[in-house]
């Protein structure tokens, strides 16, 4: 089951500074022997509430691929120059099986408040 990676991401002033181009540059890097790839990137169109910044959403082929790019060495080497350069939300979130209906899913809750 794949994972997605969506980062709510806000750069003081909006503009990467020199640290925070140098892990741009390097990231990739990190991310290829995982499997994981870019599926959006940049601002959004805020259609409801607030979301000052941007986004990042990216795919890995499982929750494990995704966990152990986090925590693999070559990511936690630069983790500091994204850290210390820009301020983000950084969530892990896993495919929906095939056969997923939110009505499906109300019902199973219906099925949970009820206790049957």
């Amino acid at each position: 089951m794949k994972t997605y990676l969506i980062n709510h991401l806000r750069i003081p002033g909006d503009i990467p500074n020199d640290a925070g181009l140098t892990y741009l540059e390097q990231v990739e890097a990190t991310v290829a022997p995982f499997g994981g790839r870019w599926l959006a990137q940049g601002s959004a169109d805020v259609v409801e509430g607030a979301w000052p910044g941007s986004v990042v959403l990216m795919e890995f082929p499982s929750r494990d691929a995704a966990t152990s790019w986090y925590n693999s060495p070559a990511y936690q080497a630069i983790l500091p120059l994204r850290l210390k350069n820009a301020i983000s939300d950084l969530i892990l979130i896993d495919q929906i099986p095939e056969d997923f209906t939110i009505k499906g899913f109300a019902s199973e809750v219906r099925r949970a408040i009820r206790g049957s």
